[in-house]
């Protein structure tokens, strides 16, 4: 049985704009991402922002990023900017990566 579009595991980099460095920002994401039986991982860029390469199913990144979106308390984004691709299957588990 195959299964449906909307299940099959999809691949998105994601890019957080505002105050998301500092914040907890990162933690916060690998626990919901982690919750969710996400996979990936997510580390700071050098300007400011967060990037975020996450594997499962579609409908369940986009949940993801909808809470992304909120934050830790300290946090303010002001943006997130997706590009969605097939998965690679590389990922076993959700990281921080310094």
């Amino acid at each position: 049985m195959t299964q449906p579009a909307d299940e099959l595991p999809v691949r998105a980099r994601l890019v957080v704009y505002g105050r998301v460095q500092g914040v907890g920002f990162r933690a916060f994401a690998a626990r919901m991402a982690s919750d969710l039986r996400l996979v990936g991982g997510v580390r700071n860029l050098t300007d400011g922002r967060v990037e975020l390469d996450v594997e499962g199913e579609r409908s369940v990144i986009e949940a993801f990023e909808r809470q992304l979106r909120i934050g830790p308390p300290a946090a303010r984004v002001t943006k997130i900017e997706a590009e969605w691709g097939a998965a690679t299957g590389r990922y076993s588990e959700f990281e921080i990566w310094y």
